[in-house]
């Protein structure tokens, strides 16, 4: 896991007058950071300022200002007016191993004896509420506010997914826990809020903190609720429920925790195994369907927690070890539009560099320009940029309260950018008119591609040679080459010429999957490739499907088969060519063939004389497999595509993300979260030598 002491490392303030400010600017963020969570600064950045504003505390008492954040619940910024049962506060952080054990060597000086044993579980990036019932019934919802007293948002409890209206029993209860949007409900309230012509939240934490104070909404925005405690519980007074049965038994009264995620929290006996499972959970981090900014570890001893007592701001026997934050705000720059090989207008904005998660981003994905609208992007904007493990970063929404007046609209493309001729903009997705043929050069190379057609020696500069000479303009014109047209070619002599055209020659004999890859459809990719062509079993099947068939394809819904659909006849020119030149002519027996909906590609295929018989069973009949790492031994030479082809040979089904439904996971050299959630999971793990001697027969016939 990255350290994220560097970047929480506290700058010092030189001056008093740098300190003034310094305690201004955090007031404002956290102001605006638990109102509706749009603060101008980033969770490293706030996290800074304050240190740096406790270090000049510390050297200089008799200059502290009444409104410092130090020592005070949500740095001084929320408010209330219903009073809590017990105060509730907020946690205490750390930001390296180092300061961790020295919390702990603190606690247990405190103590006067060791932990009896550790709590770790995720810090989820919500709001904390405290949720009252009586009798088991839910009678009442409030935010943490200063800790003293919260802000009823009541009226926001039955949008609440996870914190239940009635318990299992009829007890006298008080949970507490976080309240935040999981990816998925953060799209769709998105989705919905521009649907209505108000403006999408800037990430999730600010739009769950605006989605339970909103009144009179004509739209209904879910959210998910993780109890991490609880006031009045019977046993939980007396030494009787450590806290991790406590959170066992919320569970059993139907409140939601996070034991229902591969983030469970763990009793650990040692800080050492405190130390692994932080690591375990970072690493899953990116994998999470929801955001965390730490890891939460506790004395999990009822008895240890009493013993320790509580500051005024947050509680002694516990911490939050902070991780990078993986939101950042940065400025909007400018716009570039790409074209991309099937002819797509891609925007890309361009951002003031910042530091995320520990890699600078300088450039974030815009998807489209009915998205650009649809956020009401500026050039010049402060923007909230969002990276997590390995995905391309996005800008996800602008901070309209810190716009100047100097922002300048983001100016749209009349022509396609690359060619100049027009732009179809009947889709979301804008599109040269040309489609494939503005980009022949991206599309030639791309198909030639390791994991497509695999044509040795065909690489970009060849490729521009190709189309520039007016040799080839799309992919079928590749197997029509002759010896004296390419000895045309500047730097071709008579061996690469022998030795390009029997590459080609090889690759008319690519299995279905990678012909049908090569033709770079929209809506599809290797993985899906390799599902359609075992699906239907030849290429006349798959013209002849339908959207309806499409669909049965595992991974194809309804608006993605429409999409192939129309895919396939616009390129239908270029597949007719490609038959005649006998590539993509191979058939196999089909995987969909006795699924209803495919009665149309079984017919076509009925036409070149298959038999339609189920696929031969192999080693990995019924596995679900994901590979992870790099690959070594036997499986060495091979692309991801290469062993996910092998893994689909041997009988199974290649997935790229670990779930519950992964019964083998291939890790290789330096296998990182997808290793870790398996492990949480339980599914077997082998390396690449023991799945290659698993494979030996199948991987012979590659």
């Amino acid at each position: 896991m990255k350290d994220a002491a560097t970047s929480a490392s506290p700058a010092a303030l030189a001056s008093p007058d740098a300190y003034v400010d310094a305690v201004a600017t955090a007031v404002r963020a956290a102001a605006a950071y638990y109102a509706d969570g749009s603060t101008p600064l980033g969770d490293d950045e706030y996290d800074a300022l304050v240190r740096a504003i406790e270090a000049y505390e510390t050297e200089h008492p008799n200059e502290v200002l009444p409104d410092s954040p130090t020592g005070k619940v949500a740095g001084g910024a929320a408010v209330g007016d219903v009073p809590h049962s017990v105060p509730m506060l907020s946690l205490d952080n750390v930001f390296s191993v180092e300061e961790l054990e020295s919390w702990a060597a603190g606690l247990e000086r405190r103590l006067g004896r060791p932990v009896t044993a550790w709590c770790v579980e995720p810090k989820l990036d919500g709001l904390a509420v405290a949720a009252r019932y009586q009798a088991g019934r839910l009678t009442r919802v409030l935010t943490r506010g200063d800790g003293l007293a919260g802000e009823d948002i009541t009226h926001a409890a039955d949008a609440v997914l996870g914190l239940p209206e009635r318990l299992a029993e009829p007890v006298d209860i008080e949970l507490r826990g976080e309240v935040l949007l999981t990816q998925e409900q953060f799209d769709h309230a998105n989705a919905v809020r521009t649907a209505h012509g108000a403006t999408p939240f800037a990430h999730p934490r600010s739009g769950a903190a605006g989605t339970l104070r909103a009144k009179d909404r004509p739209y209904r925005v879910e959210l998910t609720f993780f109890a991490y405690g609880a006031v009045g519980l019977p046993g939980t007074d007396h030494g009787d429920l450590d806290h991790g049965d406590l959170l066992a038994r919320l569970a059993e009264l139907g409140a939601n925790t996070a034991a229902s995620t591969a983030a469970d929290p763990r009793r650990c006996a040692t800080l050492a195994e405190v130390a692994q499972r932080i690591e375990e959970i970072a690493a899953l981090r990116a994998a999470l369907p929801f955001g965390i900014d730490g890891v939460v570890v506790k004395a999990d001893a009822v008895a240890d927690q009493q013993e320790a007592g509580s500051g005024s701001r947050a509680p002694r026997w516990a911490v939050a070890r902070k991780l990078q934050a993986q939101h950042k705000v940065t400025r909007l720059l400018g716009v570039e539009w790409n074209v991309g090989r099937t002819g797509i207008i891609a925007p890309r904005a361009v951002l003031e560099p910042v530091v995320i998660d520990g890699v600078t981003v300088t450039y974030a994905t815009l998807h489209n320009p009915a998205d650009i609208e649809r956020r009401g992007l500026m050039i010049g904007d402060q923007v909230f940029v969002y990276r997590a493990g390995d995905v391309i970063p996005r800008v996800e929404a602008p901070l309209v309260d810190e716009r100047t007046g100097a922002e300048q609209p983001i100016e749209f493309p009349a022509a396609c950018p690359r060619c100049g001729d027009a732009i179809d903009t009947s889709e979301q997705r804008w599109r040269c008119v040309r489609g494939r043929g503005c980009q022949a050069v991206a599309s030639i190379i791309y198909a030639a591609g390791r994991d497509q057609l695999d044509i040795e020696g065909l690489g970009g500069t060849r490729a521009v040679q190709l189309v520039e000479a007016g040799l080839v303009a799309d992919l079928a014109d590749l197997f029509t080459l002759t010896k004296e047209q390419l000895l045309t070619l500047e730097r071709m002599g008579d061996t690469s010429a022998d030795n390009l055209l029997a590459a080609i020659g090889t690759a008319r004999s690519q299995p279905l999957n990678r012909v049908f890859c090569a033709l770079g459809i929209r809506g599809t990719g290797r993985t899906m490739s390799r599902r359609i062509a075992a699906y239907f079993g030849s290429m006349a099947a798959i013209r002849a499907a339908d959207a309806e068939a499409l669909a049965g394809v595992d991974g194809i819904g309804t608006e993605k088969a429409a999409v192939i659909v129309t895919e396939l006849v616009d390129v239908a020119g270029l597949l007719d060519r490609l038959a005649a030149q006998g590539v993509g002519t191979a058939v196999t027996a089909p995987a969909g063939a006795a699924v209803a909906g495919a009665a149309v590609a079984a017919g076509a295929a009925a036409e070149e004389g298959e038999q339609g018989a189920e696929p031969a069973a192999g080693p990995l009949t019924g596995e679900s497999v994901v590979v992870t790492g790099a690959m070594t031994g036997p499986l060495a030479d091979l692309s991801r595509n290469g062993v996910n082809e092998l893994i689909e040979r041997a009988g199974g089904k290649a997935s790229s993300s670990v779930s519950k439904r992964t019964t083998l996971l291939v890790a290789g050299e330096k296998a990182g979260s997808k290793r870790a959630k398996a492990e949480e999971l339980g599914i077997r793990i082998v390396t690449p030598d023991e799945f290659a001697a698993l494979v030996a027969d199948h991987l012979a016939q590659g």
